[in-house]
Protein backbone atom coordinates (compact mmCIF):
# COMPACT_ATOMS: atom_id res chain seq x y z
CA UNK A 1 0.00 0.00 0.00
CA UNK A 2 3.02 2.32 0.78
CA UNK A 3 4.14 1.79 -2.52
CA UNK A 4 0.81 2.79 -4.50
CA UNK A 5 0.38 5.85 -2.23
CA UNK A 6 3.90 6.96 -2.87
CA UNK A 7 3.02 6.09 -6.80
CA UNK A 8 -0.23 8.40 -6.63
CA UNK A 9 1.45 11.23 -4.64
CA UNK A 10 2.29 13.05 -7.96
CA UNK A 11 -1.03 13.08 -8.47
CA UNK A 12 -2.35 14.28 -5.24
CA UNK A 13 -0.20 16.95 -5.18
CA UNK A 14 -2.07 18.34 -8.33
CA UNK A 15 -5.52 17.73 -7.36
CA UNK A 16 -4.65 19.64 -4.11
CA UNK A 17 -2.86 22.60 -6.14
CA UNK A 18 -5.65 22.70 -8.47
CA UNK A 19 -8.97 21.87 -6.21
CA UNK A 20 -7.72 23.24 -2.79
CA UNK A 21 -5.18 25.85 -3.58
CA UNK A 22 -6.75 27.05 -7.38
CA UNK A 23 -3.73 26.78 -8.86
CA UNK A 24 -3.29 27.41 -12.65
CA UNK A 25 -2.83 24.02 -14.14
CA UNK A 26 1.04 24.67 -15.23
CA UNK A 27 1.91 25.68 -11.28
CA UNK A 28 0.41 22.37 -10.23
CA UNK A 29 1.91 20.37 -12.58
CA UNK A 30 5.15 21.68 -12.30
CA UNK A 31 4.55 21.12 -8.47
CA UNK A 32 3.15 17.30 -9.36
CA UNK A 33 6.76 16.81 -11.55
CA UNK A 34 9.11 18.18 -8.84
CA UNK A 35 7.55 15.30 -6.61
CA UNK A 36 7.84 12.51 -9.12
CA UNK A 37 10.96 13.52 -9.80
CA UNK A 38 12.34 13.36 -6.02
CA UNK A 39 10.14 10.09 -5.72
CA UNK A 40 12.03 8.83 -9.12
CA UNK A 41 14.70 8.24 -7.47
CA UNK A 42 14.27 7.95 -3.44
CA UNK A 43 10.87 5.62 -3.96
CA UNK A 44 11.47 3.75 -7.72
CA UNK A 45 15.16 2.98 -9.43
CA UNK A 46 14.82 5.49 -12.38
CA UNK A 47 16.67 4.41 -15.20
CA UNK A 48 18.35 1.36 -12.88
CA UNK A 49 18.04 -1.52 -15.49
CA UNK A 50 18.73 1.25 -18.56
CA UNK A 51 21.58 1.61 -20.84
CA UNK A 52 22.82 5.55 -19.13
CA UNK A 53 21.06 5.26 -16.20
CA UNK A 54 19.06 7.90 -14.79
CA UNK A 55 20.20 10.48 -17.17
CA UNK A 56 19.62 9.04 -20.13
CA UNK A 57 16.26 7.93 -18.99
CA UNK A 58 15.36 11.91 -17.70
CA UNK A 59 16.79 13.47 -21.38
CA UNK A 60 14.64 10.37 -23.49
CA UNK A 61 11.18 11.33 -20.73
CA UNK A 62 11.80 15.15 -21.87
CA UNK A 63 12.39 14.51 -25.29
CA UNK A 64 9.05 12.68 -25.67
CA UNK A 65 7.35 15.54 -23.27
CA UNK A 66 8.83 18.36 -25.93
CA UNK A 67 7.78 16.18 -28.67
CA UNK A 68 4.51 15.54 -28.11
CA UNK A 69 3.56 18.76 -26.75
CA UNK A 70 5.05 20.39 -30.09
CA UNK A 71 2.79 17.97 -32.18
CA UNK A 72 -0.33 18.98 -29.94
CA UNK A 73 -0.21 22.62 -29.77
CA UNK A 74 0.63 22.21 -33.99
CA UNK A 75 -3.51 21.80 -33.51
CA UNK A 76 -4.01 23.86 -30.91
CA UNK A 77 -2.39 27.20 -32.35
CA UNK A 78 -4.36 26.97 -35.65
CA UNK A 79 -7.83 26.32 -33.90
CA UNK A 80 -6.99 29.13 -31.66
CA UNK A 81 -6.35 31.01 -34.82
CA UNK A 82 -9.11 29.95 -36.58
CA UNK A 83 -11.45 30.90 -33.29
CA UNK A 84 -9.77 34.52 -32.56
CA UNK A 85 -10.41 34.73 -36.64
CA UNK A 86 -14.08 34.38 -36.69
CA UNK A 87 -14.29 36.25 -33.71
CA UNK A 88 -12.68 39.24 -34.75
CA UNK A 89 -14.92 39.36 -38.37
CA UNK A 90 -18.11 38.98 -36.26
CA UNK A 91 -18.51 35.58 -37.75
CA UNK A 92 -19.07 33.89 -34.40
CA UNK A 93 -21.88 36.47 -33.57
CA UNK A 94 -24.02 36.33 -36.63
CA UNK A 95 -23.75 32.28 -36.62
CA UNK A 96 -24.82 32.82 -32.66
CA UNK A 97 -27.92 35.06 -33.53
CA UNK A 98 -28.37 33.10 -36.40
CA UNK A 99 -29.47 29.91 -34.67
CA UNK A 100 -31.47 32.49 -31.61
CA UNK A 101 -33.81 33.16 -34.07
CA UNK A 102 -34.86 30.58 -35.74
CA UNK A 103 -37.41 29.89 -32.80
CA UNK A 104 -39.41 31.11 -30.36
CA UNK A 105 -39.77 27.84 -28.24
CA UNK A 106 -37.36 28.15 -25.27
CA UNK A 107 -36.51 24.71 -25.66
CA UNK A 108 -35.96 24.62 -29.01
CA UNK A 109 -33.74 27.59 -28.58
CA UNK A 110 -31.76 25.58 -25.91
CA UNK A 111 -31.28 22.68 -28.47
CA UNK A 112 -30.27 24.88 -31.09
CA UNK A 113 -27.64 27.17 -28.89
CA UNK A 114 -26.18 25.03 -25.79
CA UNK A 115 -26.35 21.84 -28.37
CA UNK A 116 -26.14 22.59 -31.89
CA UNK A 117 -24.22 25.74 -31.25
CA UNK A 118 -21.91 24.29 -28.32
CA UNK A 119 -20.75 21.68 -30.10
CA UNK A 120 -19.86 23.57 -32.93
CA UNK A 121 -17.37 25.64 -31.16
CA UNK A 122 -16.32 22.77 -29.47
CA UNK A 123 -15.67 20.99 -32.44
CA UNK A 124 -13.81 24.00 -33.96
CA UNK A 125 -12.13 25.83 -31.08
CA UNK A 126 -13.13 23.82 -27.59
CA UNK A 127 -10.71 24.61 -24.39
CA UNK A 128 -14.00 26.34 -22.81
CA UNK A 129 -14.90 28.23 -25.47
CA UNK A 130 -18.75 26.56 -26.16
CA UNK A 131 -19.18 27.92 -21.96
CA UNK A 132 -17.78 31.33 -22.58
CA UNK A 133 -19.75 31.63 -25.64
CA UNK A 134 -23.11 29.83 -25.13
CA UNK A 135 -23.58 30.92 -21.31
CA UNK A 136 -24.22 34.96 -22.06
CA UNK A 137 -26.18 33.61 -24.90
CA UNK A 138 -28.62 32.06 -23.03
CA UNK A 139 -28.70 34.58 -19.99
CA UNK A 140 -29.85 36.97 -23.64
CA UNK A 141 -32.56 34.57 -24.30
CA UNK A 142 -33.92 35.06 -20.66
CA UNK A 143 -32.00 32.28 -18.21
CA UNK A 144 -30.37 32.83 -14.87
CA UNK A 145 -27.06 33.26 -15.19
CA UNK A 146 -26.30 29.87 -12.91
CA UNK A 147 -28.49 28.25 -15.07
CA UNK A 148 -27.30 29.32 -18.47
CA UNK A 149 -23.86 28.30 -17.23
CA UNK A 150 -25.20 24.85 -16.33
CA UNK A 151 -27.08 24.32 -19.90
CA UNK A 152 -23.96 25.54 -21.72
CA UNK A 153 -21.49 22.86 -19.71
CA UNK A 154 -24.26 20.43 -20.57
CA UNK A 155 -24.88 20.96 -24.18
CA UNK A 156 -21.05 20.72 -25.42
CA UNK A 157 -19.85 17.73 -23.55
CA UNK A 158 -21.01 14.97 -25.82
CA UNK A 159 -18.40 16.56 -28.46
CA UNK A 160 -15.27 16.95 -25.98
CA UNK A 161 -13.78 13.54 -27.15
CA UNK A 162 -13.04 15.30 -30.57
CA UNK A 163 -13.03 19.32 -29.21
CA UNK A 164 -10.75 21.53 -30.88
CA UNK A 165 -10.44 19.23 -33.99
CA UNK A 166 -9.95 16.42 -32.54
CA UNK A 167 -7.18 17.73 -29.71
CA UNK A 168 -8.16 15.11 -27.01
CA UNK A 169 -8.47 12.65 -29.17
CA UNK A 170 -5.24 12.77 -30.99
CA UNK A 171 -3.21 12.90 -27.71
CA UNK A 172 -4.51 10.32 -26.61
CA UNK A 173 -3.71 8.25 -29.77
CA UNK A 174 -0.35 10.27 -29.73
CA UNK A 175 0.72 9.11 -25.84
CA UNK A 176 -0.81 5.21 -26.06
CA UNK A 177 0.22 4.86 -30.20
CA UNK A 178 -3.02 3.20 -31.03
CA UNK A 179 -4.57 4.02 -34.19
CA UNK A 180 -6.56 7.27 -33.78
CA UNK A 181 -9.33 6.13 -36.16
CA UNK A 182 -10.12 2.93 -34.36
CA UNK A 183 -9.99 4.87 -31.28
CA UNK A 184 -12.40 7.30 -32.43
CA UNK A 185 -15.20 4.82 -33.60
CA UNK A 186 -14.94 3.27 -29.88
CA UNK A 187 -15.20 6.74 -28.42
CA UNK A 188 -18.06 7.53 -30.74
CA UNK A 189 -20.13 4.29 -29.94
CA UNK A 190 -19.79 5.04 -25.76
CA UNK A 191 -21.06 8.60 -26.66
CA UNK A 192 -23.79 8.13 -28.95
CA UNK A 193 -26.13 6.42 -26.97
CA UNK A 194 -25.20 7.98 -23.74
CA UNK A 195 -25.77 11.46 -25.29
CA UNK A 196 -29.45 11.01 -24.41
CA UNK A 197 -28.64 11.43 -20.88
CA UNK A 198 -27.51 14.64 -21.42
CA UNK A 199 -29.80 16.03 -23.39
CA UNK A 200 -32.78 15.44 -21.09
CA UNK A 201 -30.64 16.76 -18.73
CA UNK A 202 -30.50 19.63 -20.73
CA UNK A 203 -33.83 20.37 -21.51
CA UNK A 204 -34.87 19.81 -17.47
CA UNK A 205 -32.49 22.77 -17.16
CA UNK A 206 -34.44 24.92 -19.71
CA UNK A 207 -37.79 24.81 -18.25
CA UNK A 208 -38.75 23.52 -14.55
CA UNK A 209 -41.85 22.30 -16.22
CA UNK A 210 -42.00 18.54 -16.84
CA UNK A 211 -41.13 16.84 -20.09
CA UNK A 212 -43.90 16.14 -22.48
CA UNK A 213 -43.87 13.72 -24.83
CA UNK A 214 -42.92 16.15 -27.51
CA UNK A 215 -39.60 17.29 -25.34
CA UNK A 216 -38.34 13.84 -25.57
CA UNK A 217 -39.23 13.35 -28.78
CA UNK A 218 -37.44 16.84 -30.01
CA UNK A 219 -34.78 15.25 -28.14
CA UNK A 220 -34.69 12.20 -29.89
CA UNK A 221 -34.35 14.23 -33.19
CA UNK A 222 -31.68 16.52 -32.02
CA UNK A 223 -29.38 13.37 -30.48
CA UNK A 224 -30.24 11.63 -34.16
CA UNK A 225 -29.42 14.80 -36.10
CA UNK A 226 -25.96 15.01 -34.39
CA UNK A 227 -25.42 11.38 -34.07
CA UNK A 228 -25.31 9.56 -37.34
CA UNK A 229 -22.94 12.26 -38.93
CA UNK A 230 -20.85 12.29 -35.74
CA UNK A 231 -20.33 8.23 -35.94
CA UNK A 232 -20.10 8.17 -39.29
CA UNK A 233 -17.44 10.70 -39.43
CA UNK A 234 -15.37 9.01 -36.52
CA UNK A 235 -15.52 5.43 -37.75
CA UNK A 236 -14.16 6.39 -40.73
CA UNK A 237 -12.76 9.91 -41.05
CA UNK A 238 -11.37 9.51 -37.40
CA UNK A 239 -11.29 12.57 -34.81
CA UNK A 240 -11.06 15.66 -36.23
CA UNK A 241 -14.11 16.39 -37.81
CA UNK A 242 -16.82 13.91 -35.58
CA UNK A 243 -17.70 17.31 -33.73
CA UNK A 244 -17.52 19.42 -35.63
CA UNK A 245 -18.87 18.13 -39.21
CA UNK A 246 -21.51 15.85 -36.76
CA UNK A 247 -22.83 20.11 -35.61
CA UNK A 248 -22.55 20.96 -39.07
CA UNK A 249 -24.68 18.36 -40.44
CA UNK A 250 -26.90 18.13 -37.71
CA UNK A 251 -27.86 21.85 -37.15
CA UNK A 252 -28.90 21.95 -40.99
CA UNK A 253 -31.13 18.65 -40.43
CA UNK A 254 -32.60 19.85 -37.37
CA UNK A 255 -33.36 23.41 -38.20
CA UNK A 256 -34.88 22.00 -41.52
CA UNK A 257 -37.06 19.69 -39.81
CA UNK A 258 -38.94 22.05 -37.09
CA UNK A 259 -38.28 25.31 -39.20
CA UNK A 260 -41.96 24.83 -40.93
CA UNK A 261 -43.84 24.11 -37.19
CA UNK A 262 -42.15 26.41 -35.25
CA UNK A 263 -42.45 30.08 -35.28
CA UNK A 264 -39.78 32.43 -35.75
CA UNK A 265 -38.13 34.17 -32.77
CA UNK A 266 -37.66 37.91 -32.77
CA UNK A 267 -34.11 39.04 -32.33
CA UNK A 268 -32.39 38.06 -29.29
CA UNK A 269 -31.17 41.12 -27.00
CA UNK A 270 -27.87 42.20 -28.53
CA UNK A 271 -28.49 40.44 -31.84
CA UNK A 272 -26.60 42.27 -34.75
CA UNK A 273 -29.61 43.43 -37.22
CA UNK A 274 -28.79 44.95 -40.55
CA UNK A 275 -27.49 43.16 -43.77
CA UNK A 276 -24.58 40.70 -42.82
CA UNK A 277 -22.36 38.74 -44.86
CA UNK A 278 -24.14 35.10 -46.23
CA UNK A 279 -23.73 32.13 -44.16
CA UNK A 280 -21.54 30.75 -46.58
CA UNK A 281 -18.55 33.66 -45.90
CA UNK A 282 -18.84 33.02 -42.28
CA UNK A 283 -19.03 29.02 -42.39
CA UNK A 284 -15.89 29.21 -45.27
CA UNK A 285 -13.11 28.24 -42.96
CA UNK A 286 -14.82 25.51 -41.76
CA UNK A 287 -16.10 24.21 -44.95
CA UNK A 288 -12.69 24.50 -46.40
CA UNK A 289 -11.64 22.65 -43.10
CA UNK A 290 -13.92 19.68 -43.91
CA UNK A 291 -13.03 18.84 -47.15
CA UNK A 292 -9.17 18.91 -46.42
CA UNK A 293 -9.42 16.61 -43.57
CA UNK A 294 -11.93 14.11 -45.57
CA UNK A 295 -9.97 14.39 -48.78
CA UNK A 296 -6.55 14.00 -46.68
CA UNK A 297 -8.14 10.88 -44.83
CA UNK A 298 -10.62 9.32 -47.35
CA UNK A 299 -8.69 9.33 -50.83
CA UNK A 300 -5.97 6.65 -50.73
CA UNK A 301 -3.26 7.80 -53.20
CA UNK A 302 -3.55 11.36 -51.55
CA UNK A 303 -3.27 9.88 -48.17
CA UNK A 304 -0.19 8.06 -49.34
CA UNK A 305 1.28 11.38 -50.75
CA UNK A 306 0.89 12.87 -47.48
CA UNK A 307 1.87 10.37 -44.94
CA UNK A 308 4.85 9.95 -46.92
CA UNK A 309 7.48 12.85 -45.76
CA UNK A 310 8.29 12.21 -41.97
CA UNK A 311 10.50 13.88 -39.55
CA UNK A 312 11.71 11.35 -37.13
CA UNK A 313 13.63 10.69 -34.05
CA UNK A 314 15.78 8.37 -32.01
CA UNK A 315 17.34 8.22 -28.65
CA UNK A 316 19.53 6.05 -27.22
CA UNK A 317 17.27 3.62 -24.47
CA UNK A 318 14.86 3.31 -27.21
CA UNK A 319 13.20 6.91 -27.70
CA UNK A 320 11.57 8.10 -30.48
CA UNK A 321 9.12 10.23 -32.20
CA UNK A 322 7.76 10.94 -35.43
CA UNK A 323 6.04 14.15 -37.19
CA UNK A 324 4.15 13.93 -40.53
CA UNK A 325 3.82 17.86 -41.43
CA UNK A 326 1.48 17.26 -44.70
CA UNK A 327 -0.55 15.01 -42.87
CA UNK A 328 -0.51 16.62 -39.56
CA UNK A 329 -4.16 17.62 -38.96
CA UNK A 330 -2.90 21.43 -37.37
CA UNK A 331 -1.09 21.88 -41.12
CA UNK A 332 -4.82 21.35 -42.57
CA UNK A 333 -6.24 23.66 -40.00
CA UNK A 334 -3.97 26.55 -41.07
CA UNK A 335 -4.34 25.69 -44.55
CA UNK A 336 -8.05 26.27 -44.17
CA UNK A 337 -7.46 28.87 -42.56
CA UNK A 338 -5.74 31.57 -44.55
CA UNK A 339 -7.72 29.61 -48.01
CA UNK A 340 -11.29 30.40 -45.74
CA UNK A 341 -9.76 33.88 -45.06
CA UNK A 342 -8.40 34.50 -48.64
CA UNK A 343 -11.46 32.87 -50.38
CA UNK A 344 -14.16 35.49 -48.84
CA UNK A 345 -11.85 39.01 -48.66
CA UNK A 346 -10.90 38.85 -44.95
CA UNK A 347 -7.49 38.34 -44.80
CA UNK A 348 -6.60 41.24 -43.26
CA UNK A 349 -7.56 39.97 -40.01
CA UNK A 350 -5.22 36.71 -40.29
CA UNK A 351 -2.50 38.62 -38.60
CA UNK A 352 -4.06 39.46 -35.14
CA UNK A 353 -5.72 36.60 -35.01
CA UNK A 354 -2.60 34.45 -34.93
CA UNK A 355 -0.93 36.70 -32.36
CA UNK A 356 -4.04 36.96 -30.12
CA UNK A 357 -4.05 32.75 -30.39
CA UNK A 358 -0.20 32.90 -30.04
CA UNK A 359 -0.80 35.11 -26.66
CA UNK A 360 -3.56 32.53 -25.60
CA UNK A 361 -0.71 29.85 -26.01
CA UNK A 362 1.70 30.36 -23.76
CA UNK A 363 0.07 28.76 -20.24
CA UNK A 364 -1.74 26.57 -22.42
CA UNK A 365 1.88 25.54 -23.61
CA UNK A 366 3.50 25.74 -20.04
CA UNK A 367 0.43 23.50 -19.17
CA UNK A 368 0.70 21.01 -21.62
CA UNK A 369 4.49 20.41 -21.13
CA UNK A 370 4.13 20.14 -17.65
CA UNK A 371 1.53 17.25 -17.71
CA UNK A 372 3.55 15.43 -20.41
CA UNK A 373 6.56 15.37 -18.62
CA UNK A 374 4.69 14.51 -15.48
CA UNK A 375 2.87 11.62 -17.20
CA UNK A 376 6.08 10.36 -19.59
CA UNK A 377 8.18 10.40 -15.86
CA UNK A 378 5.52 8.30 -14.01
CA UNK A 379 5.43 5.74 -16.54
CA UNK A 380 9.42 5.59 -17.34
CA UNK A 381 9.78 5.37 -13.19
CA UNK A 382 7.41 2.54 -12.94
CA UNK A 383 4.96 5.04 -10.63
CA UNK A 384 1.89 3.85 -13.31
CA UNK A 385 2.74 0.28 -13.40
CA UNK A 386 2.19 0.38 -9.92
CA UNK A 387 -0.85 2.11 -10.02
CA UNK A 388 -2.00 -0.24 -13.06
CA UNK A 389 -1.08 -3.01 -10.71
CA UNK A 390 -3.23 -1.83 -8.00
CA UNK A 391 -6.24 -0.95 -10.40
CA UNK A 392 -5.78 -4.67 -11.59
CA UNK A 393 -6.57 -6.01 -8.03
CA UNK A 394 -9.90 -4.96 -9.02
CA UNK A 395 -10.26 -7.65 -11.21
CA UNK A 396 -13.63 -7.81 -13.35
CA UNK A 397 -14.88 -4.17 -11.69
CA UNK A 398 -12.30 -2.40 -13.16
CA UNK A 399 -14.44 -1.87 -16.25
CA UNK A 400 -16.95 -0.60 -14.71
CA UNK A 401 -14.71 2.20 -12.96
CA UNK A 402 -12.18 3.05 -15.91
CA UNK A 403 -14.59 5.95 -17.12
CA UNK A 404 -14.48 7.56 -13.75
CA UNK A 405 -10.55 7.94 -13.59
CA UNK A 406 -11.13 10.30 -17.18
CA UNK A 407 -14.02 12.31 -15.10
CA UNK A 408 -11.00 13.10 -11.86
CA UNK A 409 -8.53 13.71 -14.74
CA UNK A 410 -10.81 16.25 -16.42
CA UNK A 411 -12.05 17.73 -12.91
CA UNK A 412 -8.00 17.75 -11.69
CA UNK A 413 -6.69 19.34 -14.61
CA UNK A 414 -9.55 21.10 -16.17
CA UNK A 415 -8.87 19.72 -19.79
CA UNK A 416 -10.08 16.83 -21.53
CA UNK A 417 -6.23 17.05 -23.34
CA UNK A 418 -4.53 16.63 -20.16
CA UNK A 419 -6.78 14.12 -18.22
CA UNK A 420 -6.02 12.03 -21.65
CA UNK A 421 -2.10 12.44 -21.08
CA UNK A 422 -2.45 12.03 -17.16
CA UNK A 423 -4.35 8.79 -17.66
CA UNK A 424 -4.38 6.54 -20.74
CA UNK A 425 -1.44 5.07 -19.92
CA UNK A 426 -2.85 3.51 -16.85
CA UNK A 427 -5.73 3.14 -18.05
CA UNK A 428 -3.47 0.45 -20.86
CA UNK A 429 -1.20 -1.38 -18.76
CA UNK A 430 -4.37 -2.15 -16.20
CA UNK A 431 -6.06 -3.65 -19.47
CA UNK A 432 -2.96 -5.32 -20.74
CA UNK A 433 -2.90 -6.92 -16.92
CA UNK A 434 -6.42 -8.02 -16.83
CA UNK A 435 -5.96 -9.00 -20.60
CA UNK A 436 -8.81 -6.39 -21.50
CA UNK A 437 -9.14 -4.95 -25.15
CA UNK A 438 -7.15 -1.44 -25.13
CA UNK A 439 -9.18 0.29 -27.84
CA UNK A 440 -12.33 -0.27 -25.76
CA UNK A 441 -10.61 0.70 -22.83
CA UNK A 442 -9.14 4.06 -23.77
CA UNK A 443 -12.53 4.61 -25.00
CA UNK A 444 -13.72 4.18 -21.83
CA UNK A 445 -10.75 7.08 -20.66
CA UNK A 446 -11.52 9.52 -23.16
CA UNK A 447 -15.81 9.18 -22.72
CA UNK A 448 -15.13 9.53 -18.93
CA UNK A 449 -12.32 12.84 -19.72
CA UNK A 450 -15.14 14.54 -22.32
CA UNK A 451 -18.15 14.64 -19.49
CA UNK A 452 -15.91 15.43 -16.92
CA UNK A 453 -15.90 18.26 -18.40
CA UNK A 454 -19.39 19.24 -16.24
CA UNK A 455 -17.76 18.96 -13.19
CA UNK A 456 -14.15 20.64 -14.25
CA UNK A 457 -13.98 23.37 -11.86
CA UNK A 458 -11.78 26.04 -14.70
CA UNK A 459 -14.48 25.75 -16.86
CA UNK A 460 -17.19 26.04 -14.12
CA UNK A 461 -14.89 29.31 -13.66
CA UNK A 462 -14.50 30.34 -16.60
CA UNK A 463 -18.67 30.42 -17.43
CA UNK A 464 -19.40 32.38 -13.80
CA UNK A 465 -16.78 35.10 -14.64
CA UNK A 466 -18.45 35.63 -18.33
CA UNK A 467 -21.79 35.61 -17.02
CA UNK A 468 -21.07 38.29 -13.91
CA UNK A 469 -21.69 35.15 -11.70
CA UNK A 470 -18.44 35.07 -9.78
CA UNK A 471 -19.14 33.43 -6.38
CA UNK A 472 -21.56 31.16 -7.79
CA UNK A 473 -20.13 28.12 -9.10
CA UNK A 474 -20.75 25.87 -6.16
CA UNK A 475 -24.49 26.41 -7.35
CA UNK A 476 -23.49 25.23 -11.38
CA UNK A 477 -21.50 22.63 -10.42
CA UNK A 478 -24.17 21.11 -8.27
CA UNK A 479 -26.56 21.29 -11.28
CA UNK A 480 -23.80 19.23 -13.56
CA UNK A 481 -22.77 16.97 -10.97
CA UNK A 482 -25.83 14.67 -11.30
CA UNK A 483 -25.42 13.98 -15.31
CA UNK A 484 -21.88 13.68 -15.11
CA UNK A 485 -21.97 10.70 -12.37
CA UNK A 486 -24.98 9.13 -14.11
CA UNK A 487 -23.12 9.34 -17.51
CA UNK A 488 -20.09 8.34 -16.10
CA UNK A 489 -21.87 5.26 -14.41
CA UNK A 490 -23.43 4.19 -17.41
CA UNK A 491 -20.50 4.42 -19.50
CA UNK A 492 -18.62 1.78 -17.25
CA UNK A 493 -21.60 -0.40 -17.47
CA UNK A 494 -21.66 -0.56 -21.00
CA UNK A 495 -18.03 -1.02 -20.96
CA UNK A 496 -18.49 -3.68 -18.76
CA UNK A 497 -20.73 -5.98 -20.74
CA UNK A 498 -18.54 -4.84 -24.32
CA UNK A 499 -15.67 -6.77 -21.96
CA UNK A 500 -17.58 -9.43 -20.59
CA UNK A 501 -18.08 -10.41 -24.09
CA UNK A 502 -14.73 -10.72 -25.32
Amino acid sequence: MTGVALAGAPLAVVLVAMVTLRQPAARAGAAGLAVALVLSFAAFDLGGSAPGGAPSVLTGTMAEALHASATILWIILPALSIHEFQTRTGAVARLRDRMAGITADRRLQVLLVAWFFGLFIEGAAGFGTPVALGAPLLVGLGYGPVRAVAMALVGHAAGVSFGAVGTPALAQAEVTGLDPVALAGATAALHVPLAAVLLVALLRLADDAPLSRADLGRAGLALGCFALPFLGLATLAGPELATLGGALAGAAAFVALIRRAAPAAAPSPGARTGAAPGLAADLAPYLVIVLLVLASRLIAPLKAALVAPSLDWTLPGGFAGSFQPFYHPGTLLLLGLVAGAAATGRAGELPAAVAAALRRLAPVALALLAMLALARLMVHAGMIATLAEAAARTGAAWPLLAPMLGVLGTFITGSATASNILFSGLQLTTAESLGLPPVAMAAAQGYGAAVGNLVAPHNIIAGCAAVGSAGREGEALRRTAGACLLSSALAGAAILAVTAMV
